[in-house]
């Protein structure tokens, strides 16, 4: 039988937030030009292995407010994995126990929320 962790509520927030700010993230790098700085058009060279489109059309780069909303959620995003990662809690548990408590972390709130949980 698996063990259930107690997690304290301000690591599940922190892990929560933590969610929130990588959607955010992967979100924001969805909608911005594929690369930072201008680039000129180009084409990957014949024969390279991966199977997407070989065509990148010009990329006006990143706006300064791009690369700073960038730069702020990364930052809040190491910040919060850092809380995560030297939190308290982690003593308690002990060091083989504490992948399984890590993963179980992650889905705590659905957890609380009764999703995820199935008949047993």
């Amino acid at each position: 039988m698996a063990t259930t962790y107690d997690f304290p509520g301000d690591l599940i927030a922190a892990q929560q937030e933590l969610s929130k700010v990588r959607a955010n993230l992967t979100a924001l790098y969805k909608r911005l030009p594929y690369s930072v700085e201008p680039m000129e058009a180009w084409q990957r060279p014949e024969g390279y292995w991966l199977a997407t489109s070989r065509a990148y059309p010009d990329s006006p780069g990143w706006s300064e407010q791009e690369q700073q909303e960038v730069a702020a959620l990364r930052e809040k995003e190491r910040d919060l994995t850092g809380a995560i990662l030297t939190h308290a809690f982690w003593s308690e548990v002990s060091g083989p126990e504490r992948l399984d408590a890590r993963s179980q972390l992650k889905h705590a709130l659905e957890r609380e929320d009764g999703e995820g949980q199935g008949a047993a």
